[in-house]
């Protein structure tokens, strides 16, 4: 071979050693949401039934802060099938970021933690988390893990407008109340017209927390027995329910209402609310697994009612309860109609009415419930 044509050979070699090719899809890194987020190949994205912003935004390569943000949510936001979300963000958002966007707090897990009792710690609602971690019902957590906290959102021009008013919350009376054999937290917080909640935090106790004949409980926030008049009852209302949107909260005093009419105790009721909680986030829902709909995502194939029946909520609520007046007659079993309802778990008690895949979601609605009632009910 000439000299001249071994030397170009070789040259070319050189120039483009086998390394230098371009790494096939296989080798290249998978995106990731931490970093700049890369634009996406389309701009808009339908959501699904089962999506949530945080597997939207990990799909395309995004933040779920970023999807957020472009689209007007918060960590609390709820998002339906064949709503349209933006992908990228709009000019105006290009230039300057939006002040109010939320804030990522972190959490380490310790030994003893439950998913439910970090959401509550940090006043965010349990499905927020689920969204902000990429988790589900079924998800399990170790000590040392460290799990994503959304945060409040933060405007330095909120701050100076709302500081003056809790100024006066210190001042505010308080009331020693003796515990009497059969008081409840729920019932004395509804009889002074102050939240659970607060109860909870002027005494240090938890939706666990055990009371007893002649114990002291601080009942904050009044002087003197609860007055008649309306006016505080907003706020309790909306310190109590939070979380929850007007759709919700309307279903959630339906739910009590019915049971009210019923004569099902509070129990039976927190049971209720929970269910519904699990099964469609108290919502009317027109979608579901296979054939299942409503409040309780009942199903037409296996008894439960025709569809329109099924949507509607009054029904629906009376279905799951059952008892004399259940609208189905025998055909479906309901809470009142389960021997013994009473003496179960929690969970069991809702268990034996749903029949659910995942039996143990119930009980961590429990102690929310029982606030949902003291609020509303």
């Amino acid at each position: 071979m000439p000299a001249a044509l071994i030397g170009t050979l070789a040259a070319t070699l050189v120039a483009t050693p086998p390394e230098a090719a371009p790494m096939t899809s296989e080798r290249e890194p998978r995106p990731h949401w931490r970093g700049v987020p890369a634009t996406p190949s389309v701009t808009t994205h339908v959501v699904a039934a089962g999506e949530s912003v945080w597997s939207v935004a990990t799909a395309h390569g995004l933040r779920p802060a970023d999807v957020l943000a472009w689209n007007g949510l918060d960590w609390s936001s709820v998002i339906r099938p064949g709503q349209v979300l933006n992908l990228t963000a709009p000019a105006a958002a290009q230039v300057a970021p939006t002040p109010s966007a939320p804030t990522m707090m972190s959490h380490t897990v310790v030994a003893g933690d439950t998913l439910t009792g970090i959401a509550q710690r940090h006043g965010i609602s349990l499905q927020t988390l689920f969204d902000a971690n990429g988790l589900g019902w079924s998800s399990v957590i170790y000590p040392g893990q460290t799990l994503n906290v959304p945060g409040v959102t933060t405007a330095a021009a909120v701050a100076p407008v709302a500081a003056p008013a809790p100024a006066p919350a210190p001042a505010a009376p308080q009331t020693a109340h003796t515990v009497a054999r059969g008081d409840t937290l729920s019932g004395i917080a509804k009889k002074y017209g102050v939240t659970l909640a607060a109860v909870f935090e002027a005494n240090g106790l938890g939706s666990g927390s055990i009371i007893y004949p002649g114990q002291a409980i601080t009942v904050p926030g009044t002087g003197a027995a609860p007055a008649a008049a309306a006016t505080p009852a907003t706020p309790a209302v909306a310190a109590s329910v939070d979380g929850l949107d007007a759709e919700q909260i309307e279903n959630a005093r339906l739910i009590i209402q019915v049971g009210r009419e019923l004569g099902v105790s509070d129990r039976g009721i927190a049971i209720a609310l929970a269910t519904a909680m699990v099964e469609s986030w108290i919502r009317n829902l027109d979608w579901g697994d296979r054939d299942s709909l409503g409040l309780y995502q009942q199903r037409p194939s296996t008894g439960w009612g025709s569809p329109d029946e099924i949507r509607d909520a009054s029904r629906s609520i009376r279905v799951f309860y059952g008892g004399p007046s259940d609208p189905n007659g025998s055909r479906t079993r309901g809470l009142l109609d389960i021997s013994g309802w009473e003496g179960m778990g929690f969970s069991q008690a809702a268990q034996a009415v749903q029949r659910s895949a995942f039996p143990d979601r119930y009980a961590a609605w429990e102690g929310a419930a029982y606030q949902w009632i003291a609020a509303l009910g």
